[in-house]
């Protein structure tokens, strides 16, 4: 979460730097620079340009998901708040090291902040769109992985174990994430054991009580939002819709910038290779962005599913242009933009 201690821009750009420094090293011993920048010299600037356009298509359709699980619950804000606490979740899981939790924790503490409602009820709204994001992918995994057999490109062995482990890793995390959506009772029981430890970490110095009644309060909002929304089965319609359609747009973005280079790349590849990657982004390494650990991997599973090495580093490049650079430099603009004055402070404070 973005707190008043604000975000160490200092302390993670020589990590940045660390995982750009890895790749670049991958891309000299293992491919070749002047082969690359040879073949993005001949990127076509219309087609990259469509990738771009997608890329905020995808953060647009992102928050309309949002804002459609926001409405039932009565949190009622403008779009452009939701658009920008959007690019400012996705701003936070690029630089702090912690993916999708500190973004989504950033999103809930900042709409709750501009609704002035229960933490409870924004957090529902978040923890169902992050279910959504996630089911989302893992069905795309399952059946792009399924075409490829079909379309008998040969997958190796090791992708085909690394596709198995994530895909039982999601559905793990998301049957973890319904349970204690669904079950209030094992929730507390979570949320006690966590209390518990924090007051044996700082020997009393907390005042646990107060802090246990906050949490049960927040957690009766919370698990009365889901029960809502459940109730309420036609208002998931529109969030289903758009979470979709979100998934297709991040996956089109990498095809559109193969297509900017000359190349076709069956999309079923695409998409295996991006959710790989995604959620290779979501382990917290300790580097922002996972850059250079992405990058390298993207490169790899690419020329592993028969694209040529050197496309594949080239396209990769420009890919994670979009997908990290630009999503930062437009995630710190949208956070001077919607002047929240104490982060603000501290960011400026970290740039200077």
């Amino acid at each position: 979460m973005v707190t008043g201690n604000g975000l160490k821009l200092r302390k993670t750009v020589p990590f940045l730097l660390l995982g750009v420094l890895i790749f670049v090293a991958y891309l000299h011993f293992f491919i070749g620079i002047p082969e690359i920048l040879a073949i993005i010299r001949r990127v076509d600037i219309f087609y990259y340009g469509l990738a771009v356009a997608v890329l905020f298509l995808n953060m647009a359709v992102n928050s309309l998901t949002w804002q459609y699980l926001l409405w039932p619950l009565s949190v009622k804000v403008s779009f452009r708040k939701t658009f920008l606490f959007t690019w400012i979740g996705f701003f936070v899981d690029l630089l702090v090291p912690a993916e999708s939790i500190s973004g989504d924790a950033t999103r809930a503490y900042l709409m709750t902040k501009e609704s002035d409602q229960n933490g409870g009820k924004v957090l529902a709204s978040v923890v169902s769109h992050r279910i959504l994001l996630m089911v989302t992918a893992l069905v795309s995994l399952i059946v792009s992985f399924v075409w490829l057999y079909v379309l008998e490109i040969e997958v190796p062995v090791l992708v085909a174990g690394l596709v198995l482990l994530i895909i039982v890793g999601t559905a793990v995390s998301l049957f973890f994430i319904f349970l204690f959506s669904l079950k209030e009772r094992l929730a507390q029981k979570l949320i006690d054991a966590v209390l518990r430890f924090v007051s044996f970490v700082t020997r009393g110095r907390l005042d646990i009580d107060r802090l246990r009644a906050t949490a049960v309060k927040a957690l009766s909002a919370f698990h009365g939002s889901i029960d809502v929304l459940l109730r309420k089965p036609r208002s998931l319609v529109l969030p289903i819709v758009f979470s979709v359609v979100g998934w297709f747009f991040s996956v089109l973005l990498s095809y559109l910038v193969f297509v900017s280079l000359g190349q076709h790349v069956d999309f079923a590849v695409i998409v295996v290779v991006h959710s790989v990657s995604m959620s290779i982004q979501s382990i917290p390494l300790g580097i922002p962005g996972e850059v250079g650990v992405v990058d390298t991997a993207m490169t790899w599973l690419f020329t592993l599913l028969t694209v040529e090495s050197v496309v594949a580093a080239a396209a990769t490049v420009l890919i994670r242009l979009l997908w990290v650079w630009l999503r930062i430099a437009v995630g710190l603009v949208a956070v001077q933009w919607i002047d929240l004055k104490d982060l603000a402070e501290h960011l400026r404070k970290d740039l200077l």
